[in-house]
């Protein structure tokens, strides 16, 4: 091996050892007094290796998040060994995996109140305790219900139409530019589309700002949560507080010229700033309005899941498209008849959307294959059975997504990327890029727009080759990241190319 790349394999295993080590320390110190006297018992709980004490499997997820395998292999390959649910041990806690459709339906619909929501503590250390991801029952129904009016259709169809100028916007300067790199235009495009529609950020300056501390957050969200300066989640620490400056600056701002002034933006941040004053926004039990803290937890959580996981949802269709020709071919078919319908220059609405059938269906396949969101976490509430298995009260069950949309016994040639198979109705709870139950995404069909939208301009205006068919993903992100970002070379499509 040659001394700098010696030396920088090193730096990166320290890097992951160092702050773990430390971390596992402050473990020890502070559960040394409770060490057991007597094993626990194993009778009728899911196989697996709960690793060393206290320790458990940490180090191993810790390495499977520095790999270009991403986090996801640590489950990989436990699940091969072990089966449709396991069990293992990170950060200290009992987790377990389940892959069907039958287990995912009986946590996702939790008729029996089983179950609620819960991320690992760094997650919620960086994006808030008051997020959406992160709340209790109570508070996850209040505030889902003060955001809904977000993904209303009113409001998603204002949003088409603004994402379209952008999307049109940013695809006219790739023509002189040969290489694109496919996520990291779809970063600033989505990540300007969410600052515009929430709090009508615009202003290049505070845009760039913005955009490079959401990254550090999002690269914080699998770190060890040790808040010493050269961490990774220290740094996310920081630039969430910078965020929550900016937020709250904007909010006092609003509220120093008055919520009913004229000049405000009718924008999102000023919708849930208006229900403090609307005694009709909400029923006689709740309160009436969020807290500056839930609403600025819950912007910074939509810019990261706009923008992110759609981004990311964007390239790897982009990777797919450009890997399967005949594919690309029905679809360009699809969407050059359609703008052959629609008048020159016109911005498309979300009625267009609908007239899409076969883009809807390369919009699932893609996020069936990629997996954005691999697995969705849960903590157990009570004691129940899963698998036949004992859950106890405490742990963290996890459903494993990404096991099932590439299941051969739920999906024929689950590996290959055939858009038609979803011209019949999937088998209930195999299809879970957005959730299901009470806690679907609210964003499901902003981010379904989002990405036919960019589809459409895309396959219309340009044709292109992917540069680097590589499927490593990106170290350290917690949504499934292209490591290459998807290079293609583009060429403009002429104004006389005719559907084939």
């Amino acid at each position: 091996m040659a001394p700098n790349a010696s030396s920088n394999w090193l730096l990166s295993y320290c890097t992951v050892l160092f702050p773990a080590l430390i971390w596992l320390i402050f473990r020890i110190l502070k559960k040394i007094i409770k060490w057991p006297n007597t094993h626990e018992s194993t009778a009728g709980i899911p196989p697996g290796y709960r690793g060393l004490p206290l320790i458990g499997e940490t180090l191993q997820f810790m390495a499977a998040v520095n790999s270009s395998n991403g986090f996801y292999d640590f489950v990989k390959v436990r699940r091969l060994r072990y089966g449709n649910c396991f069990k293992t041990n990170i950060f200290g806690e009992t987790h377990v995996f389940v892959s069907s459709t039958e287990s995912a339906k009986l946590i996702l619909n939790n008729d029996l109140g089983r179950f609620t929501k819960r991320y690992i503590r760094s997650i919620a250390e960086v994006v808030g305790h008051q997020s959406l991801l992160c709340a209790s029952p109570q508070q996850h129904k209040h505030i889902r219900n003060r955001l809904a009016n977000l993904f209303s259709t009113s409001s998603i169809a204002v949003f088409v139409e603004q994402f379209d100028q952008l999307v049109v916007s940013a695809l006219s300067r790739w023509e002189h530019k040969g290489t694109i790199v496919i996520l990291d235009e779809a970063l600033k495009i989505t990540f300007r589309a969410m600052c515009k529609m929430l709090m009508s950020l615009e202003r290049e300056d505070e845009l760039d700002v913005m955009q490079k501390d959401i990254g550090l957050v999002c690269e914080a969200m699998l770190q060890f949560p040790l808040r010493l300066p050269w961490t990774r989640f220290y740094k996310g620490l920081q630039a969430r507080k910078r965020v929550m400056g900016a937020l709250e600056k904007m909010i006092s701002e609003r509220r120093k010229r008055g919520l009913e002034a004229h000049d405000h933006p009718h924008d999102f941040l000023q919708h849930l700033l208006l229900m403090e004053d609307d005694p009709n926004s909400c029923g006689a039990n709740e309160a009436l309005s969020l807290s500056d803290a839930q609403i600025k937890d819950n912007i910074l959580t939509m810019i990261i899941a706009g923008q992110d996981t759609t981004a990311s949802a964007i390239t790897w269709m982009v990777k797919y498209l450009g890997e399967n020709q005949e594919v690309l071919d029905i679809l360009k078919a699809e969407q050059l008849s359609l703008a052959e319908k629609s008048s020159p220059n016109a911005f498309l609405k979300l009625e267009d959307l609908n007239d899409m059938p076969y883009a809807s269906k390369v919009v699932k396949e893609s996020l069936r294959m990629a997996s954005i969101v691999p697995w969705f976490p849960r903590l157990a509430l009570q004691d129940c059975e899963i698998h036949g298995y004992k859950i106890k009260k405490g742990w963290n069950v996890n459903i494993d997504a990404r096991s099932l949309h590439l299941d051969a016994t739920v999906y024929n040639d689950p590996d290959k990327f055939i858009p038609s198979r979803f011209d019949d109705e999937s088998k209930p709870y195999s299809f879970l890029a957005f959730g299901q139950g009470g806690r679907t995404c609210l964003g499901i069909n902003l981010a379904r727009a989002m990405m036919l939208v960019f589809l459409h301009r895309l396959v219309t205006t340009y044709k292109w080759k992917v540069l680097d068919s590589d499927s490593s993903v990106e170290k350290w992100a917690l949504f499934a990241r292209l490591k290459s970002g998807c290079p293609v070379h583009v060429t403009k499509i002429g104004e006389d190319i005719t559907p084939p």
